[in-house]
């Protein structure tokens, strides 16, 4: 075994190799930070250290739970994660399926260009167009001022709050989370789809009986990922399209451990909410992943 072991990485050194970088990214960034969990049982203090903080046990998880805004910011995080899971989640699925019945290839190629760009752009610039967008003298308001509506600040009505962070997260996101589906549905057998056109299966038909089906198991994947972060909504989107008037709906965890964590220095309880999130994520996926293996036999282990 130790042969062969040996053998494979003699033959394959240069991708060995290309995954160097990667691994020491995984290792400095995610590995090592680990350890700095400790101090959420801690009362840590720069001054004293990691080694000689004082132990308080649970306490800064029983003042998370405890504090009068955590039902709220708690439940927003569950709505948000719940709206992109539901929503964001499925639209590069439909995508990928979409473009992949597009036969001429400048225009496919055009069209998955258009659908990439938006993700290189930083929620900060995201954030400054659709605040411009949503503005009263934005393109939002111009329409609606064409069927005689009043006009609207959007960005700072709590009641627009949670559908524009779902269309931003598709507008910014969706284009690029077709990537890997284009690449598992390219991997499809031709012969597969040549069969079904001899047996008069439609487009539809093929799509419903060999495309979904065999791209399901990925799909599979990438669900039970985007499950541990159900609760890791993602600081930047959210911070950058959260007002004093859209609190009651938009403060979510992320934001509320920036306020109240590192803004007042409180990096205990900081990291205290960090592995909550981490807990709850790790229970999801587990759960999730037993599920799928009873249903469609895959999973992630």
């Amino acid at each position: 075994m130790k042969v062969f072991a040996f053998h494979r990485m003699k033959v394959f050194w240069p991708l060995y190799v290309m995954a160097i970088p990667g691994i020491v990214f995984l290792i400095v960034f995610k590995f090592v930070p680990l350890g700095g969990a400790i101090i959420a049982f801690k009362d840590y203090s720069v001054f004293q250290g990691f080694g000689d903080s004082p132990w308080v046990g649970l306490k800064h998880f029983k003042a998370l739970i405890d504090h009068p805004d955590f039902a709220r910011v708690f439940g927003n995080t569950l709505m948000l994660g719940f709206l992109k899971l539901v929503l964001v989640f499925p639209v590069p699925v439909l995508l990928a399926l979409m473009i992949n019945e597009i036969r001429k290839s400048a225009l496919k190629k055009g069209i998955q260009t258009a659908l990439y760009i938006p993700h290189f752009l930083s929620w900060v610039i995201v954030g400054g167009i659709l605040f411009d967008f949503f503005s009263l003298s934005g393109l939002f308001n111009i329409v609606i001022g064409w069927f005689g509506m009043e006009p609207v600040l959007a960005m700072q009505e709590s009641a627009y709050f949670r559908p524009i962070y779902a269309i931003s997260s598709i507008w910014r996101d969706a284009g690029w989370g077709t990537v890997v589906y284009m690449a598992a549905i390219s991997a499809i057998d031709p012969q597969l789809y040549e069969s079904a056109m001899i047996d008069g299966a439609s487009k539809l038909r093929q799509i419903r009986h060999i495309t979904f089906p065999l791209l399901l198991p990925t799909v599979l994947v990438l669900f039970l990922l985007e499950i541990g972060n159900f609760l890791d909504l993602g600081f930047d989107q959210v911070f950058n399209l959260l007002t004093p008037m859209t609190y009651s709906v938009g403060d979510i965890l992320d934001t509320y451990v920036f306020r109240t964590g590192i803004q007042q220095a409180q990096y205990s309880f900081a990291t205290a909410v960090g592995l909550f999130q981490s807990v709850i994520g790790f229970i999801l996926v587990f759960v999730f992943n037993k599920l799928s293996k009873k249903v469609s036999d895959g999973g992630l282990w």
